[in-house]
């Protein structure tokens, strides 16, 4: 029965995908309610923490945006970046990969490609070269950030493997920017300069270029946007802090036995309160924080996590002994074979968080070490792949020259390069560093 429960699951994945949005989880308790009721597997206990989790750090993000925090940190990107206009193709990637990296979605990037775009264009540099790696790098971030969905995600899996969060971003955080440094270097040397771009001189001669408003600076963002800015980043480090020395976190003693804070509580309890403080002090609209993109965002991944997450437990664990034969040894002689399985499902699920918690377990169960798993955590990373994610649909409507595009065979865009360069060099970057430090 293995592999009709496999097209089931299969089946809900890529219908959830197409459908978007919270389709994704729904469509993943669709296919658990087949597996339950219909093959009789028994369901495994839901993902909570990891939507605990999430929730948390969305609602602080959702409020530092509502404070317009992330408005405050748009506008100083923007002198950077045309302080130092000719690297805009290196300078751009890492701002939205720190864009990312605060706020644990990379969904910030949208507030902050309208501006790689326009000082692209208006440097005469080809803004495609930008956009796409600066996609490309807000996506890698999430596996790095410590207030990331997917971090939260493979953090509770690996914890009682004895994995911390330190451990991971120790791997994560340089095999990425290594992956998105090579990346932009390769981005950096894509397509026709712009002033030789047909497209471009095109529009111009049409008069569809038209100059850009720079009527707003830092000095008309309010003083509470600047302190939710301060209040989430000490949130973040924090979280960071508690991770790193556990002695700061409070432990008990149940039943004779030491019990220590676990990271997911500290996690959600210091975030909720990062939360609080930001509404208490900046007192923004309690409307435009749960209105706003980052705090939808997140709601969405919950529910996503929720039902494809828990339908990937039960479909593993119901198939764990059948699994566990010949398949492990080939996977554990060669685990970049598995890196490749998570880049394509996560292709099918437009969720790095959602990838861990459906194809991370079954890495567990085939006995991988946990290194390997943490410098495969990268891989999650694919879904540029079909150029129809919402970031990359965004990055080709900002660029007015119309040199950042979706080519006549779909998969030739321009994001492609970039993002390949960027996961294969991360995690082949991610192998060595974990055999360093891991061992």
């Amino acid at each position: 029965m293995f592999w009709i429960e496999l097209i089931i699951v299969l089946l809900a994945i890529f219908i959830g995908a197409r459908l978007g949005g919270i389709g994704l989880g729904v469509m993943g308790a669709l296919g658990l309610a087949i597996l339950t009721f219909g093959f009789h597997l028994q369901p495994t206990t839901a993902p909570i923490d990891v939507m605990l989790m999430i929730v948390s750090v969305v609602t602080a993000a959702g409020a530092m945006q509502a404070a317009l925090g992330l408005d405050y940190l748009v506008l100083l990107a923007e002198k950077i970046l045309r302080r130092h206009p000719s690297r805009i193709t290196y300078y751009g990637p890492l701002v939205t990969y720190l864009f990312t990296f605060v706020a644990g979605t990379g969904h910030v990037a949208y507030s902050i490609l309208p501006v790689i775009a326009e000082v692209a264009t208006e440097t005469k540099v080809r803004p495609e070269r930008p956009l796409s790696i600066s996609v490309i790098a807000s996506q890698q971030a999430i596996t790095a950030s410590p207030m990331s969905a997917a971090t939260a995600a493979i953090l509770a899996l690996l914890t009682p493997m004895g994995i911390t969060l330190p451990n991971i971003l120790m791997i994560c955080i340089p095999s990425t920017l290594i992956g998105v440094t090579i990346a932009a270097f390769f981005a950096n040397h894509m397509g026709k300069n712009l002033v030789d771009d047909p497209e471009y001189l095109q529009r111009l001669k049409d008069g569809l270029l038209k100059p850009s408003d720079h009527s707003k600076s830092v000095a008309d963002i309010p003083s509470k946007a600047k302190i939710s800015v301060l209040l989430f980043i000490m949130g973040a480090f924090a979280v960071v802090s508690f991770g790193s020395f556990p002695f700061l976190r409070p432990e008990w003693v149940v039943e004779g036995v030491k019990v220590k804070m676990g990271m997911p509580e500290v996690i959600e309890i210091v975030m909720l309160c990062v939360a609080a403080l930001i509404i208490l002090i900046c007192r923004p609209k309690m409307n435009s924080l749960i209105s706003g993109s980052v705090f939808l965002a997140g709601i969405q991944a919950v529910i996503a996590i929720f039902g494809i997450a828990w339908m990937g437990d039960t479909f593993f664990a119901g198939n764990k002994a059948f699994l566990s034969g010949g398949i492990q040894n080939l996977v554990t002689a060669m685990p970049w074979l598995f890196a490749i399985a998570l880049f394509f499902m996560s292709v099918l699920l437009y969720s790095q968080a959602a990838t861990v918690r459906a194809l991370m377990p079954l890495a567990i169960t085939l006995g991988l070490p946990a290194a390997s798993m943490i410098a495969m955590f990268p891989a999650v990373n694919g879904y540029f792949f079909i150029p129809n994610y919402p970031t990359i649909v965004a990055a080709i409507n900002f660029d007015r020259t119309g040199t950042t595009r979706i080519g006549r065979y779909v998969l030739n865009h321009s994001f492609m390069i970039p993002g390949l360069v960027a996961t294969i060099f991360s995690v082949g970057a991610g192998f060595i560093l974990s055999a360093l430090f891991l061992g």
